[in-house]
């Protein structure tokens, strides 16, 4: 089915709940995805109509990621890269404090790479490590990379760089009460079982005038940027 019953769409898509009875839906990653149509109709607001938005993926103006895209309900998820060439814009997904998707243009320079979390890695033959990231990604490297830390890659796969799930490293809140919130790693400790991450939160944020300076955050609710 290609549409959602309107009070059936994602909490953190940030369109209103009165309007239509059905909205657009994604064509895969239903749980943690925005389609294309309603970022770029109804979101971003660079195109009016379904046939506008058909033009430009007919005259391959459109990637996610560095891919050419060909569906209107492609789904864009958390970080995923929107590049528009003729429009000459890049917009980077992002989660905000209101725990709702938004989107942040970016220069040319930062749209050629996203960072993935590591969720799990599994040890192949001679030293090479399979390691299995969010979004479903799975990619082989003989880095020294652990489970929570990011790898930043290219479009190509190729790996750029790896970040820390560690003092000083940027954070983001993915999931939980916190959701949204950015700040600087301070430390990284466990208790009760869970391992938890305290950081400092950036001047500006909500959670920071409510409840002070830090949070503490369960692993598995946060990414490093």
């Amino acid at each position: 089915m290609a549409y959602l019953n309107r009070n059936n769409f994602g909490k953190f898509w940030p369109i209103a709940r009165k309007g239509s009875k059905y909205v657009a839906r994604s064509s895969h990653n239903l749980g943690e995805s925005i389609p294309l149509m309603i970022v770029m109709r109804d979101i971003l607001k660079l195109v009016r109509t379904k046939k506008e938005l058909k033009k430009l993926i007919n005259e391959k103006q459109i990637k996610i990621n560095g891919k050419l895209i060909q569906v209107v309900n492609y789904p864009i998820c958390l970080f995923d890269v929107l590049s528009l060439e003729v429009m000459k814009k890049n917009y980077k997904m992002v989660l905000l404090e209101s725990k709702k998707f938004g989107f942040e243009e970016i220069a040319d320079k930062d749209a050629k790479s996203r960072v993935y979390k590591v969720l799990d890695k599994k040890i192949l033959s001679k030293g090479v490590v399979q390691l299995n990231l969010n979004s479903g990604k799975n990619v082989l490297s003989k880095e020294k990379v652990g489970i929570g830390d990011g790898i930043v890659l290219d479009f190509s796969g190729k790996i750029l760089g790896v970040v820390k799930l560690d003092k000083g490293s940027n954070a983001v809140v993915i999931e939980g009460k916190h959701a949204g919130n950015k700040g600087k790693i301070e430390h990284v400790f466990e208790r009760g079982g869970k391992k938890l991450v305290k950081i400092k939160l950036n001047d500006g944020s909500k959670v920071k005038k409510d409840s002070g300076e830090s949070v503490n955050v369960w692993v598995k609710n946060v990414m490093v940027e």
